[in-house]
């Protein structure tokens, strides 16, 4: 029996805490997997960013990329890396690139997902161009948006077409308020969105593979309690529910990573924002939730590597799209969906893989988080994120609320 090692890549921007929580427990985890006749173990390297021959090899098996979103000379690598040399990677950089918030909602208002009453709009102003005034004046019809607002009905949200971050959302309530956050929008092609009023839940599910973790979400908190720590504020059903929303929209786009934001109104959920593949995970947002997310980074990293999964190199849309002409309920397309989405995750050899061969995964996070040097991973971010006289209070705010997670029965 050979010993293999499999070489996992963290192509990083500005991450710092899941990074060195990822990497200790990698070494404490201190894995030897049996995989076909072979013992599998794991090397962890951060991926730099430097000129590379086309030709090249890649040194990863698997890459966890954090950087394709917006910065293109790392997207260009790994979609050489892919095309090339058989690299699995984190999430398909294609989508990534190409499936913006506007195409997300247009496929999954064809599965018939109850997206709000969506319409887009052209920029306020444009960059010119020989070619911008011949077309706009052959070819832009002027409108009114006190127009489009009241088909949609008051208020309603404008924002970026392909968002991020709450970038330029601006909830509008009437028609002067319409003309000044167009107005304001400049270059951005934006959407106009029906507002889910009188909602009850507004949840975020997070997707890491076929792990999903629901968490209900406070938008107008401060950045650090949106994500909140209340537990059984919906059913099982519910939960459940979202998780088939969650991973039909990752596995129909090629997302393993990604989170969906959706709202509870008279008992039906709206998905309202779910194209972010590069969603947050830092402790300073998810505190009590991190210690989950650096597990399910680490569990669905380390079966993908270990069993050699191989990365689609492109997307399957077909399947979905069969499912959704037959004449069937929402509910009964969203199951079908969702076994697509499961097998397409490998989600029984997943667990089945977890049972087996990361059984003391648990053990190690419970330790781990508990330990000085997890104390210092929070610290540092909170360094990079906060001004030196709040340093201490939120570093202990936040570790506090891990320990508020192990004392709980770390869920």
């Amino acid at each position: 029996m050979a010993e293999v090692i499999r070489q996992i890549g963290l192509s990083l921007g500005a991450d710092v805490c899941w990074p060195l929580c990822f990497e200790a427990m990698m070494k404490r985890l201190d894995l030897s997997i049996p995989v076909g006749g072979d013992t599998v173990r794991f090397a962890v390297e951060r991926v730099t960013i430097e000129p590379f021959d086309l030709r090249q090899p890649v040194k990863y098996d698997l890459v966890v990329d954090r950087l394709t979103h917006w910065y293109h000379t790392s997207r260009e690598w790994i979609k050489k890396g892919i095309v090339m040399n058989d690299l699995y990677v984190f999430n398909n950089p294609w989508s990534v690139q190409a499936n913006e918030k506007h195409t997300t909602y247009c496929a999954m208002m064809a599965l018939g997902m109850p997206i709000p009453e969506t319409w887009m709009l052209p920029p306020k102003s444009y960059e010119p161009t020989p070619d911008l005034k011949p077309t706009l004046t052959r070819y832009a019809k002027l409108f009114d948006i006190s127009r489009i607002g009241e088909k949609l009905g008051w208020p309603f949200f404008l924002k970026p077409y392909d968002g991020g971050g709450w970038r330029g959302v601006t909830r509008v309530a009437d028609e002067k308020l319409a003309w000044k956050a167009y107005e304001e929008s400049g270059k951005s092609v934006m959407h106009a969105q029906a507002s889910v009023e009188g909602f009850d839940r507004f949840v975020r599910c997070i997707g890491f593979g076929p792990q999903t973790r629901c968490v209900l979400y406070d938008p107008d908190a401060a950045l650090h309690d949106r994500y909140t720590m209340k537990s059984d504020y919906m059913s099982a059903a519910d939960e459940e529910h979202l998780r088939k929303v969650t991973l039909t929209i990752n596995a129909f786009f090629g997302w393993e990573f990604n989170s969906c934001e959706a709202l509870r109104r008279d008992a039906v959920w709206y998905p309202i924002d779910f194209a972010n593949p590069c969603p947050d995970s830092q402790v300073t947002s998810l505190h009590f939730h991190f210690p989950w997310l650096v597990k399910a980074y680490l569990r669905w990293t380390i079966f993908c590597a270990a069993v050699k999964r191989k990365m689609p190199r492109n997307l399957d849309w077909q399947p979905f799209y069969d499912v959704a002409a037959q004449d069937l309920s929402y509910a009964d397309k969203l199951d079908r969906y969702a076994r697509i989405a499961e097998k397409r995750f490998e989600s029984a050899r997943f667990e089945e893989f977890c049972a087996t061969h990361l059984k003391h995964l648990d053990e190690v996070a419970f330790e781990f988080f508990g330990s000085a040097e997890a104390k210092e991973a929070v610290r540092l971010k909170v360094v990079a994120l906060f001004p030196p006289h709040e340093i201490e209070n939120f570093t202990e705010l936040f570790w506090g609320r891990i320990q508020h997670w192990r004392a709980s029965g770390c869920p």
